[in-house]
């Protein structure tokens, strides 16, 4: 009977044990404006930002997909800009396909980052405040709306992820080839988990960006934010020209399924890139001044030093300047609509590196 009662006594102590270790191994509710999604569900909100001297503010929609067990916090960051709809596409899909029952962590879809932007149709530049949404992080509190937005993506939404991806393609008025940039400036750590990230989205095309910012307080860029916060992060670029096409659309999807499973989310996708093309020196060209513009290249082409790359003439017709590429490399985006403003950008052209940053964790 003693006997009987003590392995009794046992198996009761190791199922408490057991129970203990599975409750301290629960995935915890996710909050996120003003909703919150029990583990293994998906919830949607909006995030709200307030108005200012001269707007009534915006929202930003959004959807959590809350795994059932813990793991990395993906953030997802579509519709920036204005005109890029394959990634808002993109991700109206994967609020589907995602099943939260299954997935480790949590993905957050931003779903319309740039609601203004969005609504009136506007590339580049908010509506309400002629800046780029995508040059005016982290943003204030007090600032303009496109500086409060950015402050919300920020405070809201880059500082709970552990990693962030900012989804683009070419805006309504870019022919776009697929690509992504890589950033290299930023604590090692997060340099090489960003390379990783890359290579995990799968876009053949990285760019190496030595360019961007340190400082915290002065990040620029969405992605930066994150990375100047120790969150690896990356830009990805598919589909353009205002167009909706079904290769851009599944192009994203499938590198978020990438990205998934090199985090470990989800057991099952797409392997990383094997043989990415590493782009090094790299220029956006600009316009020197207002009128029609005349592309004469295409994205994907590969062009040597002097090419014209674009034409740019009064409304009269009057040449105004022959825009030419200074080094031979490939184009990844040339604007290809008429209209033209003075400083505004005409192409991009990149040469492949002679050499890839060896960045330790």
């Amino acid at each position: 009977m003693f006997r009987c009662t003590s392995r009794l006594l046992g198996l009761l102590a190791l199922t408490f044990l057991l129970t203990a270790v599975g409750f301290a191994r629960a995935q915890a509710p996710f909050a996120m404006g003003g909703v919150t999604a029990a583990p293994g569900t998906l919830a949607s909100g909006e995030l709200q930002v307030p108005g200012g001297a001269g707007d009534e503010g915006t929202v930003i929609p959004f959807s959590v997909i809350h795994g059932a067990r813990p793991g990395p916090v993906l953030a997802l960051v579509a519709g920036t800009h204005g005109v890029e709809y394959p990634p808002v596409l993109a991700l109206q899909r994967l609020r589907a396909s995602i099943d939260a029952r299954t997935l480790a962590g949590t993905v957050v879809l931003i779903h319309m980052a740039n609601m203004p932007s969005f609504l009136a149709r506007t590339i580049y530049y908010g509506p309400k405040d002629g800046q780029n949404l995508n040059r005016v992080f982290p943003g204030k509190r007090d600032g303009t709306l496109s500086e409060r937005i950015a402050f919300v993506l920020t405070s809201e939404v880059i500082d709970r992820a552990t990693h962030v991806i900012d989804v683009h393609c070419g805006d309504g008025n870019e022919w776009l080839r697929p690509y992504s940039y890589w950033v290299v400036t930023g604590a090692p750590a997060v340099v090489a988990a960003s390379k990783e990230l890359a290579l995990a989205f799968g876009l053949d095309h990285i760019v190496i960006d030595t360019e961007r910012p340190n400082d915290p307080a002065a990040s620029v860029y969405l992605a930066n934010t994150a990375m100047t916060r120790g969150k690896p992060a990356l830009t990805a670029e598919s589909g353009g020209w205002s167009r909706t096409d079904e290769e851009s659309i599944a192009r994203v999807e499938h590198g978020v399924a990438g990205v998934l499973k090199h985090l470990g989310m989800r057991a099952d996708g797409p392997l990383p890139t094997a043989h990415p093309i590493w782009l090094g020196r790299n220029e956006v060209l600009r316009s020197r001044f207002t009128g029609l513009l005349y592309p004469m290249v295409e994205p994907g082409q590969t062009v040597a030093q002097g090419t014209l790359v674009a034409r740019v003439t009064d409304f009269h017709g009057k040449v105004l300047e022959d825009i030419r590429s200074p080094f031979a490399g490939e184009i990844l985006y040339v604007v290809a609509t008429p209209p033209i403003t003075k400083g505004e950008p005409v192409g991009f052209v990149a040469e492949r590196a002679t050499a890839v940053p060896d960045i330790k964790k």
